[in-house]
């Protein structure tokens, strides 16, 4: 026999019948062997030694005769590849009280492993079963790694880890047992990496705090209650943290790299890192007394009760975790706990999205909640919320409800298709910044004492209304879009008191802005557009100050105001609408300063010298204020109006100048050029006292669409306004739509307040041919021509009429009325463009943009232009300002691909930027 190996066999020559024998004959670090066979010991190991099954895994089993199988106390003890069973089930079959084990490739059955006091094991592919209470456990301050291992069919906990022990397990399986999977208390500390721990009677991980875990990668699902309970030790006194409202300092996380709401206490947390939690019969992780939680990268889902549960003073941070295929809500925060979310999808609910009651508070940022069968998120009592860059898609009720109390602050938030509200606010307080909510039922609904604040917030697409302040609530709403709702855009309801300024409302199927019975508004710088109603609806009794407000194209009157009314409306534009105020014989509305244009049926009153303004582009619709010009008499009409001062003689030769730079139309301009000659002459006879020859200066302008014709009725007019001959040589575009009535009766009213704004200008009639549709003698647009004659024979010095149209159709329109042919006596024909005049045009519009076109640019646009068929739908002017807008279009993806574009990239567009002919 080898010096330090002592055989065990149950029969043969040379060894020892027990291992107990070996064991005593065996000198330290020696290695006992032994045979194949079944052994009923009970051993204690007190020193350094080896304990193998010479023929490997499953040929040596120990049981245990009285206690534990193996009892270590000191020395380091290695046992490999042995079977142990225990006499009682509830007790350690394998026990170190001290000293170093190795377990490796052993099975632990009928009992546990249990390691004490200061002793350390590493266990090595080993399996533990049949034990009662616990599989393992660790006390005292033991430390053990496990490796490979699998716990299983345990009547009770899996591993129990207390005191201040250690535990480092790395794919190791814990399964099938009647209690908790794992239980961590005391102030022990385990690490858990690629761990599965699945079929357990109770909660797959159970942490007393101020136990700390660690999990990597593991798996926890298939549970009888939680995938993770967390909670205070019994006894133990939970300190109550403050709740700092808003956002608060961020540290860095040392081990993450990144940032996070609880960053830089990785060392005093609960931590899970991609991990899977999933088939849960209660909360996927349950949260309660004062433990801190991370959660990184996990996935938590098919849970029964909530995905995650915080209550208590709990503080549970989510960076990039999923919750998704919960029947109860994705995450529910009670009492004065704290949930800080980064990155997190929350999907599919059954109940709420993230639900808050309590003094709980709740942060999110660039958070997506999807698909909830009920709100999205809720919050009530005195909770608190922060959203920032969310996006709330698809509740089943409302996006983001808000009730007793509650406090929420949203940023940069998305909110899609809630089926009812987007947001509502009941009892609570909101400050709504930047947010975006489409195809909800209602956009926001505001019912509460608090004061919210919707500031630069869009609103698109809303079935129903788009912004609701409900009765006696004080709301304050700051730029922003409401477009396209079903119903009102805004509606102000009884009682309330809502400041709304700098905002745009446009295509309400119902009327722009509805204020109710006793509501007191204060409205500024508001610009409704296109409603389906009235633009500004007051109901009986109701109140308000607009300012600076601008109403155009709605299908009711512009205003309408009810029974003992009494708005005041101060700076008011209306325009481009049929009628611009109905109002009951009762109301008691005050006008100030406003002005009306382009509207058929005019009451509303106007100061005689009124201050336009007009709702500016940008800045969310903000009114901005323009020249203050002198109204013209009578009531205000359809067309549209473009305004320009009144032209000098001092002004003229830059006119002229300005007329000889217009690209081509070389007769055009030609005739032009000696009608003001003509016109100038005529001025000066009358200034010597002469009277002036028979000259009449209305025109026929013919030619194809984007030649030039309304660019040159405009210089027309303030040629002649320069000259003296015209009081204002404004211009004003008129066509059938704006001339011709629905119903006998209405077309020459309409036909007249067209005419009448154009009184000192000129008035443009974009083809006039339509007035007189093919075959049609009694159409109304015989009575608009009718109706122009006259009014062109009563203000003949006041006005100049310019019909333009295709040249083959305008011969019609002078032949419908007798009166017209010796009023428009001078036709200018106005020829299509060449295809080198349209690359002139190109170069123009090139260099006002600050773009340039190299030689083969330019070669490369007349070879463009002499390719395009010139058919009746050829745009000519337009079609170069079109193919312009391609080319820079092109110009612009062809440079975003550049790494780093120089000024010459940025300016000079080549022929390859020149778009497919049938792409304009």
């Amino acid at each position: 026999m080898t010096p330090g190996l002592q055989r065990v066999a149950t029969r043969g020559w040379g060894t020892h019948r027990t291992i107990g024998s070996a064991i005593r004959a065996a000198a330290d670090g020696a290695v006992v062997s032994i045979q194949p066979g079944s052994y009923t010991e009970s051993l204690v190991l007190d020193r350094d030694i080896t304990v193998v099954a010479e023929k490997g895994p499953g040929t040596v089993r120990i049981t245990a005769a009285h206690g534990p199988a193996i009892s270590v106390s000191t020395g380091h003890v290695i046992l490999r590849e042995l079977e142990f069973e225990g006499g009682d089930a509830a007790e350690p079959v394998v026990l170190a009280r001290g000293g170093s084990l190795e377990l490796e490739r052993c099975e632990l059955s009928n009992g546990r492993l249990e390691l004490a006091r200061d002793s350390t094991a590493q266990v090595r592919g080993c399996t533990v079963h049949g034990a009662k209470r616990a599989g393992v456990h660790v006390t005292g301050t033991a430390r053990g790694s496990f490796e490979d291992c699998t716990v299983r069919s345990v009547d009770g906990y899996g591993i129990t880890l207390v005191d201040t022990a250690r535990a480092d397990l790395l794919r190791t399986r814990v399964q099938r047992t009647t209690d908790c999977g794992v239980l961590l208390g005391g102030t022990s500390s385990a690490t858990f990496d690629d761990c599965e721990l699945a079929h357990t009677g109770d909660a797959a991980l159970l942490v007393y705090a101020p136990a700390q875990p660690l999990l990597r990668g593991c798996r926890l699902h298939d549970t009888k209650a939680q995938g993770i309970r967390i909670e205070d030790a019994p006894g133990r006194s939970a300190p109550q943290p403050p709740h700092p409202v808003g956002p608060q300092p961020e540290a860095a996380d040392p081990d993450a790299g990144g940032k996070g709401a609880f960053a830089g206490q990785d060392e005093r947390r609960i931590r899970l890192d991609r991990c899977e939690i999933f088939r849960t019969q209660a909360e996927g992780v349950l949260v309660s007394g004062s433990s801190g939680v991370l959660l990184r990268d996990c996935d938590v889902r098919e849970a029964r009760g909530a995905g995650l549960f915080a209550c208590g003073s709990a503080r549970v941070e989510l960076e990039s975790v999923r919750i998704v295929d919960v029947p109860d809500s994705a995450v529910t925060v009670a009492e004065s706990a704290e949930v800080r979310a980064h990155n997190a999808v929350f999907s599919r609910t059954g109940t709420g999205g993230l639900i808050a009651d309590g003094d709980a508070v709740l942060e999110l940022a660039d958070c997506r909640i999807t698909t909830t069968g009920h709100c999205a998120v809720q919050l009530a009592g005195n909770a608190r919320a922060v959203l920032r860059d969310c996006a709330v898609e698809d509740s089943a009720q409302d996006g983001i409800r808000l009730s007793e109390g509650a406090d929420l602050l949203a940023e940069r938030t998305t909110i899609e298709r809630a089926k009812l509200a987007g947001v509502q606010v009941d009892r609570a307080d909101a400050v709504l910044r930047r947010c975006v909510i489409s195809e909800a039922g209602t956009g926001v609904r505001l019912d509460t004492r608090h004061r919210p604040l919707l500031d630069a917030c869009e609103f698109r697409a809303i079935r129903q209304t788009g912004i609701e302040v409900a009765a006696d609530t004080t709301a304050l709403i700051r730029g922003g879009e409401v477009a396209g709702t079903g119903s009102a855009g805004v509606f102000l309801e009884e009682g309330s008191q809502a400041w709304i300024e700098e905002m745009e409302i446009s295509d309400a199927q119902g009327s722009g802005l509805v204020l109710w019975t006793g509501a007191a508004p204060r409205i500024r710088a508001v610009t409704i557009r296109g409603a389906g109603k009235n633009g500004v609806y007051v109901h009986d009794g109701g109140a308000g100050v607009l300012e600076d407000c601008e109403i155009s194209g709605s299908a009711f009157p512009a205003v309408y105001v009810g029974s003992k009314s009494a708005p005041v409306l101060r700076r008011l534009l209306v325009h481009d609408v049929q009628e611009d105020l109905s109002a009951a014989e009762d109301a008691e509305a005050v006008f100030e300063d406003c002005w009306v244009r382009d509207v058929t049926v005019s009451t509303l009153p106007q100061a005689e010298e009124a201050e336009p303004f007009a709702a500016a582009v940008s800045g969310g619709g903000a009114a901005a204020r323009v020249a203050r010009r002198k109204s013209t008499s009578g009531k205000a009409g359809s067309g549209k109006e473009q305004v320009e001062e009144g032209a000098t003689q001092e002004q003229l030769p830059q006119l002229i100048a300005e007329l000889g730079q217009l690209v081509g139309l070389d007769r055009v301009k030609h005739e032009v050029g000696s009608m003001a000659k003509v016109m100038q002459m005529v001025k000066r006879r009358e200034e010597a006292g002469l009277q002036p020859p028979p000259l009449s200066r209305h025109l026929v302008f013919a030619g194809n669409p984007g030649t030039g014709k309304t660019t040159v009725a405009r210089l027309y007019g303030r040629l002649l306004a320069a000259l003296g001959l015209l009081a204002r040589g404004h211009l004003v575009e008129a066509d059938r739509g704006s001339l011709v009535g629905e119903y006998v009766g209405h077309t020459a009213p309409k036909t007249t307040a067209v005419f009448r704004r154009a009184l000192g200008g000129v008035l443009f009639i974009d083809e006039a041919y339509a007035l007189v549709p093919y075959g049609q003698s009694t159409d109304f647009g015989l009575e608009a021509i009718a109706t122009l004659v006259k009014l062109m024979e009563d203000h003949r010095d006041d006005v100049v009429v310019i019909a333009a149209g295709y040249p083959t159709d305008m011969q019609r329109f002078l032949d419908s009325n007798p009166g017209l042919a010796s009023r428009f006596t001078r036709t200018l024909t106005f020829d299509d463009y060449s295809s080198a005049e349209l690359v002139e045009i190109v170069r123009h519009q090139a260099a006002h943009h600050q773009y340039r076109l190299p030689d083969e640019t330019l070669a490369a646009l007349v070879e463009y232009f002499d390719g395009i068929e010139r058919t009746a739908h050829f745009g000519n002017g337009r079609t170069a300002r079109q193919v312009f807008q391609r080319m820079t279009e092109q110009h612009a993806q062809r440079v975003a691909e550049l790494l780093d574009p120089g000024t010459d990239d940025l300016t000079i567009v080549r022929p390859q930027d020149l778009p497919q002919r049938s792409a304009v």
